[in-house]
Parts: structure tokens; C-alpha cells; sequence
């Protein structure tokens, strides 16, 4: 019995909530509708003051309550997790209130909007690549901001995510056997990210990928390739002269120039 009657005050609850939210969409005045929107706002029921908020925005447009309007309506699209939206509508009042106070705040929710969309690094990284760009605008639009720290630190989460993929990218080919794409893909991470903390392992990865590429080549090749390799060693273990690579590439270097000497011949 109290069962049946705590579930028919929940289902009387919930009508007369829905009710009240249909009478206020259906109200003909769009101040109070409005007001309605931002109460709904401030108790962080969201897709409520989004729908409120889409309904009244062409009456509201120019007039001097739409800045507020606008930046609230941004809100809503971040706090409902759709941050594709969120981007666009950041960027748009930022650019059509060029006079607000909130137009820095604004401008950095929206590149922190395109943050929000960066997948893992296995992913693709176009929405990585879009929020570097982003924060990167941002903090050359405004130097001396406050929020510039967190930009860059931003910035170097997702360059991090970027070089992993590269990474990735590169050992695929290798484990796949495809190692002349193998070595381009490593090459241009290392174009890409100089100051790479895995810069000693990937000109390694190189090596060992220049091997196996000579060692699978046609015969007219071998020679030529296994020389390249040989000089490859040589220019690693002066950058790197206390490796823990040193060991194999010592019988690796040995080889090389045995079969060197051979398909030269």
C-alpha cells in the first residue's frame, strides 16, 4: 500500500512537472519565458533552459538582453556534453558581442570545447590537432592573460597525444613488415617533435627498420641499402655514444657490413 502510494506521488510529481514545463513553452511572452529559461539555467536543468532559450533567440536578437542570452545558450550545449555545438556557439559570441567582458572567457571555452572532443591517442587526432590551434589563436589573441598557462599546458597534453599517434603509427608499419613506409613515418615524427623524449628509441626503430629493409630487398639493392645502414649506426653512436642500443647495433653493424661486402662484390 505505501509502496503503490509513494509511486503515485512520483507520478503525480513528474506530470505536474512536465506540465508546468509545457505551460511555460506555450506562454506567448518571451520575457517571461526567458526568465524562465535563465531559472531553469541557475538550477543546472539545462536541456530545459536550451529548449527555452532556442525558442525566444529570434525575439531576442539585437536587443540588450541577448548577450546574456547567448552566453547562457553556449553553456548549455558544454554542460549537455555537446561540445561540437559548444565550439561553435563560444566562437559565435565571442564574435558578435566583440565588446563583452565575456568575450576572452568565451573565446577559451571554445578552444577548451574542442579539448573536450581529443579521443584517446589510438583515435584520430583531427580535434586534437583543431584545439592546438585553438588555444594556440587564443593566447596570440590575448598574451597576457591569465589563461595562457593553462594553454600551454593544454597544448602540451595534446602534442603529447599527436606524438604517441605518430609513434604508433610508425611501430604499426614496422610490425607489419612494411619497412621503408616504416622508417618515413619515423623520419617525419621526428620533423615533427625534435625534442621527443623517444627521439634515441625511434632513430633505433630506424635502424632496425633499415635492416630489415635491405635484408629483404632485391639483389641490385642490397649493397647500396646495407651501406646506408652502416652509416645510420655510425651517426647514432655519436649522438648517443652510452646507448643501451649500443649492443645490438654493434652485431647489427657487423652484419651489415658483411653483407655489404658481399652484394658489393
Amino acid at each position: 500500500m505505501i509502496r503503490s502510494l509513494l509511486l503515485f506521488l512520483i507520478i503525480g510529481f513528474s506530470i505536474s512537472c512536465k506540465t508546468e514545463f509545457e505551460k511555460i513553452r506555450s506562454n506567448p511572452d518571451p520575457v517571461a519565458v526567458l526568465a524562465s529559461a535563465d531559472k531553469y539555467f541557475e538550477q543546472g536543468s539545462y536541456y530545459n533552459a536550451q529548449t527555452l532559450y532556442e525558442q525566444v533567440i529570434p525575439f531576442f536578437r539585437g536587443k540588450e538582453e541577448a548577450e546574456s542570452l547567448f552566453y547562457n545558450y553556449a553553456y548549455t550545449h558544454y554542460n549537455l556534453g555537446d561540445y561540437i555545438l559548444a565550439t561553435h556557439y563560444f566562437k559565435s559570441f565571442a564574435t558578435s558581442f566583440y565588446n563583452s567582458d565575456k568575450k576572452e572567457e568565451c573565446d577559451y571555452m571554445s578552444a577548451y570545447s574542442s579539448y573536450r572532443l581529443s579521443p584517446t591517442s589510438s583515435l584520430d587526432q583531427s580535434f586534437s590537432q583543431k584545439a592546438i590551434d585553438a588555444f594556440q589563436s587564443f593566447i596570440n589573441s590575448y598574451p597576457n592573460s591569465e589563461r595562457n598557462s593553462d594553454c600551454n599546458d593544454l597544448i602540451d597534453e595534446l602534442r603529447s597525444k599527436l606524438e604517441q599517434k605518430a609513434f604508433d603509427q610508425g611501430y604499426l608499419y614496422y610490425n607489419l613488415k612494411q619497412y621503408n613506409s616504416a622508417i618515413y613515418s619515423f623520419d617525419s615524427m621526428l620533423k615533427d617533435f625534435p625534442a621527443s623524449k623517444k627521439a634515441e628509441e625511434v632513430r633505433f626503430l630506424i635502424i632496425k627498420a633499415g635492416y630489415e629493409y635491405a635484408d629483404n630487398s632485391i639483389y641490385d639493392k642490397k649493397s647500396e641499402r646495407f651501406d646506408q645502414v652502416i652509416e645510420d649506426i655510425k651517426t647514432f653512436k655519436k649522438k648517443y655514444p652510452k646507448s643501451k642500443y649500443n649492443k645490438e647495433l654493434r652485431t647489427m653493424s657487423k652484419d651489415s657490413n658483411t653483407k655489404f661486402l658481399k652484394y658489393k662484390s
